[in-house]
């Protein structure tokens, strides 16, 4: 949805505006194209996608400065940068297609990885050292918060008993283990891994903790009429995002209901059925006056 997020933020030559997910650049490539004399500056932990994203945009040279963090240290890290406030900021939570499609980082259960899950390979904690850590109930209530298994007591066991007979090593080894408590998948169902994979995803990147952080600081970071714009792509994240922009002394949301993706972009991106924009415009007491620098 980056069309629709370029379009919500109107970027404005001498603006700045952050991308706090930088993943493949593709947001921050419309914002800098949108408006010839912007700035966008990134925010990202996964190096590889920062190398990547280097490359692909280039060619704006000094327009793009990219900062490898996580998006809960966005206040910190802009004010680090002598950058009081920004004109816009976007935000694409969740992971990555690269990040998926790749089998060493473990995320997804297609193919065959370690047990990893971590978006920021240097972070000390994987998902296999996060199972190992939880003890049985913890493990359970991880994938219930997270991923709203109910069946998470059940799935917990048979996890802990795969990594208990040493059978626990592998993407595959997990989905088996989850197989092996619920049955398999239904035909035209979803997955049975699907769920438990995303919590222990969830868990070990901290993603909700960081998106709280992110969202507490919106209102100190966005300038006075600038626009915040936040794409979930699950109920947990949506939940924080809206409850945030209900705020009417800081926030007036530019829609009612969150945009989801276009039936075009849908056929092009699969991931994208589940994806909501919401978006809405500071309105705080500060001084008119104020702009970002």
């Amino acid at each position: 949805m980056k069309d629709e997020v370029a379009q919500v933020l109107a970027p404005r030559d001498g603006g700045v505006y952050v991308d706090v997910t930088l993943g493949g650049g593709g947001h921050a490539e419309a914002i800098l194209e949108s408006a010839p004399g912007a700035r966008v500056i990134g925010f990202d932990r996964d190096p590889e996608a920062i190398r990547a994203t280097e490359t692909r945009l280039e060619r704006f040279e000094d327009r793009i400065e990219i900062v490898r963090s996580n998006f809960g240290r966005v206040r910190e890290e802009l004010s680090a940068m002598g950058l009081a406030k920004v004109d816009g900021l976007c935000a694409d939570l969740g992971v990555s297609s690269p990040q998926l499609d790749d089998p060493l980082r473990g995320m997804s259960f297609r193919a065959e990885g370690p047990l990893d899950m971590r978006m920021d390979p240097e972070d000390s904690e994987t998902a296999l050292d996060l199972i190992s850590r939880l003890k049985d109930d913890e493990l359970a209530d991880i994938i219930y918060r997270y991923g709203d298994e109910r069946r998470s007591r059940r799935i917990a066991r048979s996890i802990k008993r795969a990594l208990d007979e040493g059978d626990l090593a592998t993407t595959l080894d997990l989905r088996r283990a989850i197989v092996r408590a619920v049955g398999p998948v239904r035909v035209g169902g979803v997955d049975p891994a699907t769920r438990t994979f995303q919590a222990l995803r969830i868990a070990v990147n901290r993603e909700l903790e960081e998106l709280s952080t992110l969202l507490a600081a919106l209102q100190d970071v966005v300038v006075p009429g600038g626009v915040a714009a936040v794409i979930s792509f699950h109920s947990l994240e949506d939940r924080l995002v809206k409850k945030t922009f209900a705020d009417r002394e800081v926030w007036q949301p530019i829609w009612k209901k969150p945009l989801m993706a276009s039936e075009e972009e849908r056929a092009a991106n699969p991931r994208s059925r589940s994806a909501k924009l919401r978006a809405a415009r500071r309105i705080s007491q500060d001084s008119p006056q104020e702009s970002a620098r």
